[in-house]
């Protein structure tokens, strides 16, 4: 598995980059606004991939960050979102983009994406609702653009978090800060956030940040 390049920028097209590694050129294809952020020809570029096979073909998709690489990889998992689906919906919205809608049960947010209609995206809300948490959870530690440096393949690194063994103050806290800025990033106020996330600690003291996003989106829905 491919699972980032770093290498030279050297031709662009419609849909899709070519990449010098090293006298070694890959096509990987992006979205519309990863092809709007690339740098100019022959500048050091960097993205995380993932490999697309089938019996007769093989592609990459490339991404700026982990975490839109991560909503690539679950919007494929709905039925009738392939690869390209995909890429238009971030394309289109962008990974905070699709948290914000999928989380929101926004359906209409996702059908401007082309090629997308109402019955997809209605089911891709309802199938990936209860999972959204998760990604955002884990979206500060996936948010870092890669960077091109050493201009080899390597497969990307998985996020870790770095927690003391007194842990349980500073987990909690962590947790809490973590579902505070994926609220936010969802539109919500700082202080009706920040409240939500405070009540949902209260009632799960043990509640990671997934959990403390799902219990505060509960508590912030409209009655």
């Amino acid at each position: 598995m491919i699972g980032r390049i770093s290498g030279r920028l050297d031709w662009r097209g419609p849909d899709h980059v070519l990449i010098d590694v090293r006298g070694v050129g890959y096509i990987v294809h992006v979205n519309d606004r990863t092809l709007a952020a690339m740098p100019a020809l022959g500048e050091a570029v960097s993205l995380y991939t993932d490999l697309l096979v089938r019996e007769d073909l093989l592609q990459l998709f490339g991404f700026p960050t982990m975490l839109e690489k991560e909503w690539h990889k679950l919007l494929t998992t709905v039925q009738g979102v392939g690869a390209k689906a995909a890429m238009a919906i971030l394309g289109t919205l962008g990974p905070e983009g699709v948290g914000r809608a999928i989380t929101l049960g926004d359906a209409r947010a996702v059908q401007a994406a082309p090629g997308v209609g109402p019955k997809l995206a209605q089911r891709i809300i309802l199938e990936l609702k209860a999972k959204a948490p998760g990604v955002m959870a884990a979206g500060v530690g996936l948010s870092a653009k890669a960077e091109a440096e050493d201009l080899v393949i390597e497969p990307a690194p998985a996020p870790t978090r770095t927690v003391k063994p007194d842990g349980g103050a500073t987990r909690r806290a962590a947790f809490s800060a973590d579902a505070l800025s994926a609220l936010i990033n969802l539109g919500y106020g700082q202080g009706d956030a920040a409240q939500a996330v405070a009540t949902a600690m209260g009632d799960q003291p043990e509640a990671d940040t997934a959990a403390l996003i799902r219990a505060s989106l509960k508590l912030l829905a409209p009655r």
